[in-house]
């Protein structure tokens, strides 16, 4: 099996957990706002769900770097099914309570947290540098399947049962995960590393960030970047629930996401082979253009159409972003590095998750117009704030560089199949 077949079989993988844990976000999304009928509730169970995974980060890269990479994967998928497990068996026992639900939410997230810097640094070591772009376009689609396929599917099935088959179905999508990483893990040889102190490998890994400014300042950029679109994804649901139901929330959500696939389908045939700096800023800036429009109307093919161009637009900057990031990291440091990108660069959803919900309710409070109001004036703000950010880090030189850097081999030898 060749490298790049092995990485397909991740890649499937884990596109059918993205759709498994894109149903049971719907799901209990639903679930909690018609239990509260406010956005804070929901805000609250994002940021439980999100946090856990963001603290463990920078242990889970240097476990990445230490262990096997696919065992670790394996373990974080199957893990994470547990608190699932939990919230399903509570719901069978008659109505869950909030706080039932939120603990699930955080087992399930600490478990997880051993998935995505092992996932991440599984790429480096199966693919080529000229492979990267594909690969992350692919990536893309996964990520964007959840957001697709998951809210159609969920509205569907809600519409004639309840959560608690979502929920079934999520469970079961693990074991398919967990199968597939045994099968590359089979078929991939560990590679030895020397152990040294886990506080000197997570030295290590912050140092390979720290003196490369130009990588550490796009990171810092990132992070105000995942707190305007941390604060469309808390919103964007109450929003449209507050004129539109369960079913059409679906609807509107696949068909915004439906831009997602349409340029990750693009980027993973073709890729995108220079001027990433340039496409970086394109990319995020026409997103704020298409989330700030998302919260100026009422009608759901309108907002579908800005929500299409905010999501079409953004594997384009997240390739980018991952290319300038993943070719100024040697190899030995992917896991490590990846575990601090990743803590730092989504501090920004943590504020997000912990003020939206409340921002929403007190500017709807103080306008009159309810939570919907809120939250698209809240959303307006975001997008437009995201837009500026895109125009500023296009004039940051050293972010620049970092191409440069990548052309001229600081990522290192190229691999073979």
């Amino acid at each position: 099996m060749s490298n790049y077949r092995k990485f397909m079989l991740l890649w499937a993988g884990e596109l059918v957990s993205s759709i498994g844990g894109g149903l049971t976000s719907f799901g209990l999304g639903i679930y909690i706002f018609q239990q509260t009928g406010n956005a804070s509730g929901m805000a609250l169970m994002t940021l439980l769900a999100f946090l856990p995974g963001l603290l463990l980060k920078v242990p889970a890269g240097v476990l990445a770097d230490r262990y096997d990479r696919r065992l670790l994967m394996m373990i974080g998928d199957g893990c994470s099914g547990l608190g699932v497990l939990f919230i399903l068996l509570c719901m069978l026992g008659g109505e869950a309570e909030l706080w039932q639900i939120y603990l699930g939410v955080i087992v399930s997230s600490v478990f997880s947290a051993l998935l995505e810097p092992a996932f991440t640094a599984t790429i480096t070591d199966l693919l080529t540098k000229e492979q990267f772009s594909k690969a992350n376009g692919l990536v893309s689609m996964a990520g964007s399947a959840r957001y697709l396929f998951s809210p159609i599917l969920a509205g569907f099935i809600l519409s004639f049962s309840d959560i608690k088959v979502i929920l079934i179905i999520d469970i079961c999508t693990f074991f398919l995960t967990i199968a597939a990483a045994a099968v590359v893990r089979k078929n991939i040889a560990v590679k030895e590393v020397e152990r040294k102190p886990f506080l000197q490998s997570m030295k290590e890994g912050w140092s390979v960030i720290a003196k490369t400014k130009g990588l550490f300042l796009l990171i810092l950029l990132s992070a105000a970047v995942t707190l305007f679109m941390g604060v469309f994804q808390v919103l964007g649901e109450p929003f449209v629930l507050s004129f539109a139901d369960s079913k059409t929330l679906g609807i509107i959500e696949s068909v915004a996401a439906s831009g997602m696939l349409f340029t990750g389908v693009i980027l993973g045939v073709r890729g995108i082979r220079k001027n990433f700096t340039k496409m970086l800023c394109i990319g995020l800036f026409i997103s704020g253009i298409g989330m700030a429009f998302f919260g100026v109307f009422n009608n759901s093919v309108l907002i579908a159409i800005s929500g299409f161009v905010f999501f079409a637009a953004l594997p384009i900057a997240n390739n980018s972003l991952d290319y300038l990031a993943r070719t100024n990291i040697p190899e030995e440091y992917q896991g490590r590095a990846w575990g601090f990108i990743g803590f730092i660069s989504q501090m920004g959803y943590v504020i997000a998750y912990a003020l939206s919900g409340i921002t929403a309710d007190a500017v709807g409070a103080m306008t009159g117009g309810g939570v919907g109001k809120g939250a698209a004036l809240t959303i307006m703000a975001s997008g437009i704030g995201l837009a500026m950010i895109a125009v500023a880090m296009s004039r940051v030189r050293r972010i620049r560089e970092l191409e440069r850097s990548a052309e001229v081999g600081v990522y290192g030898a190229p691999k073979t199949e």
